[in-house]
């Protein structure tokens, strides 16, 4: 919690105060006295004046200003201005429309859309006149005929080089090599099968000799090892003789220079179809064109530039002879000038707020401010006085008029009011409400009775109703409809009658 006492504004305002001499302090005091007792009347009317004015203004021209303006106001906007505003704001989007939106609507949609779908369709047939049916001719008429005649050429050599030669040295060279080479083999084979079975019987017959008959097999098995891979290197030699060595010279000396060759055709004619033309073109046309334009180009801008150096020489130097003059002409006009205005206006001026200005409003700050003070301490004064004839009137208005009323109302009227509606209106009230039941409860047993009497003559004239005779068998498999609860039954099973 902070002790000190922090200084006020006003405090603040007189400590940064410069020192005041002894006439300063001599006028304040009368001052003071004589602002407060002309200032206290005005304070206690202004007061006066403000709190009718807050009556007058909350109770009488707050209303009288809604009535007059408000209310009027917000009927003629509700029922006037609103309507019509709606109606003219339909009639100005209508208008708006017909003038501003359906002019342009019907623009676009009659005369600016077909005319951009004939230049649409227009430039869509030029286009395809310029980029696409060239193209599409070079394609039908020049290059799907030269592939396919390249590709006929291609399948005939194909089929009468490769295809024949392949087919004629099968038939003609490896079947009958391939039937020789089986033959050999199904007699190399036989020749061993009897072998074998030669031996299978020496070996059966002769069981003493069987390390002379091992050596004899050994000797002749590793022959015939020796004769099956002589025989392999020979079928090997025959394969790449008679296969691997044609083909590969077929390779190189026939495929080979036939890819080669087509190849370069197919270059060649794809240059001189897409490349040589625009390579023509730019040589001869369009470099030829840019260097014409770059050079004519050149030689206006340096014209252009030769003719501005010269020109911005010349108003160069013209403007540096004129601007020196005038400089020359302008310093001299401007020493006279600020001479003459220093010694009529400057030194005068400064005199008169030397010698006489700054005294007389020294001193009319220091009345100005002492009365203003003067006039803030007299209105804060009055003020308090005011306040204290306030509560002094209403603390009389009080005792006079609100007490005596208060004190009337509490010990008079209050008990008055319980014994007259003890006495007098809860016995009445009671007893009108008797009279209610009363004549509430004759009504409904004179209704009663006129019922039982139209039922007796409803009886004497057309007789009893006929009571309907009970069901034989009673239907139990649905349960009946619940009975309601009343004041003098139960539904549950343990209190039911």
């Amino acid at each position: 919690m902070d002790w000190e006492k922090h200084p006020t504004p006003a405090e603040h305002a007189t400590a940064e105060r410069p020192p005041e001499g002894c006439l300063v302090a001599a006028i304040r005091i009368p001052v003071r006295i004589v602002v407060l007792v002309l200032v206290v009347p005005i304070r206690l009317a202004w007061d006066a004046v403000a709190a009718g004015g807050r009556v007058v203004w909350r109770r009488g021209l707050v209303p009288l200003a809604r009535a007059l303006f408000v209310v009027p106001w917000v009927w003629l906007w509700r029922r006037v201005l609103a309507p019509v505003g709606r109606v003219v704001a339909v009639a100005l989007t209508w208008l708006g429309k017909a003038l501003f939106v359906w002019p342009w609507a019907a623009l676009w949609k009659y005369v600016l859309a077909p005319v951009g779908r004939v230049v649409a369709v227009s430039l869509t047939w030029l286009g395809k006149a310029l980029f696409v049916w060239p193209w599409i001719a070079l394609w039908r008429y020049v290059l799907a005929p030269v592939g396919r005649g390249v590709r006929a050429v291609a399948l005939w050599v194909w089929w009468k080089g490769v295809v024949a030669s392949v087919a004629w040295w099968y038939r003609c060279v490896m079947t009958p090599a391939g039937h020789g080479i089986a033959w050999l083999g199904r007699g190399v084979w036989a020749g061993l099968a009897l072998v074998g079975r030669g031996i299978g019987h020496l070996a059966s017959a002769v069981r003493s000799g069987v390390v002379g008959v091992g050596r004899g097999i050994a000797w002749l098995a590793r022959g015939l090892a020796a004769a099956g891979r002589a025989l392999g290197a020979g079928v090997a030699a025959l394969l790449r003789a008679l296969v691997v060595v044609p083909a590969v010279w077929f390779y190189a000396h026939a495929l080979a220079p036939l890819g080669r060759g087509t190849a370069t055709a197919v270059i060649w004619l794809s240059k001189a179809l897409f490349v040589w033309p625009w390579v023509w073109f730019h040589a001869r046309a369009l470099a030829p064109v840019g260097r014409a334009t770059a050079l004519l180009l050149k030689l206006v801008g340096a014209n252009l530039a030769l003719a501005g150096r010269a020109l911005g020489a010349g108003l160069t130097w013209l403007g540096r002879g004129v601007w020196t003059g005038l400089a020359w002409l302008g310093r001299g006009v401007w020493a006279v000038v600020v001479t003459l205005v220093r010694w009529i206006f400057v030194v005068p001026a400064v005199a008169l707020w030397r010698w006489v200005l700054v005294p007389v409003g020294r001193a009319v700050v220091v009345l100005v401010r002492e009365t203003g003070d003067a006039l803030g301490h007299a209105w804060r004064v009055a003020g308090h006085v005011s306040r204290a004839v306030g509560r002094l009137l209403g603390r009389l208005l009080r005792w006079i008029f609100v007490d005596p009323v208060r004190w009337a109302y509490r010990t008079v009227c209050t008990p008055l009011g319980h014994l007259v509606r003890d006495s007098v209106w809860r016995p009445a009230a009671r007893a009108v409400k008797d009279a209610g039941a009363a004549a509430r409860q004759a009504l409904t047993a004179a209704r009663e009775s006129v019922r039982r009497a139209r039922a007796d003559v409803r009886r004497a004239l057309f007789g009893a109703k006929r009571a309907e005779p009970p069901a034989l068998v009673k239907d139990r498999r649905e349960p009946g409809a619940p009975q309601a609860r009343t004041l003098g039954s139960s539904t549950t099973p343990l209190t039911k009658d």
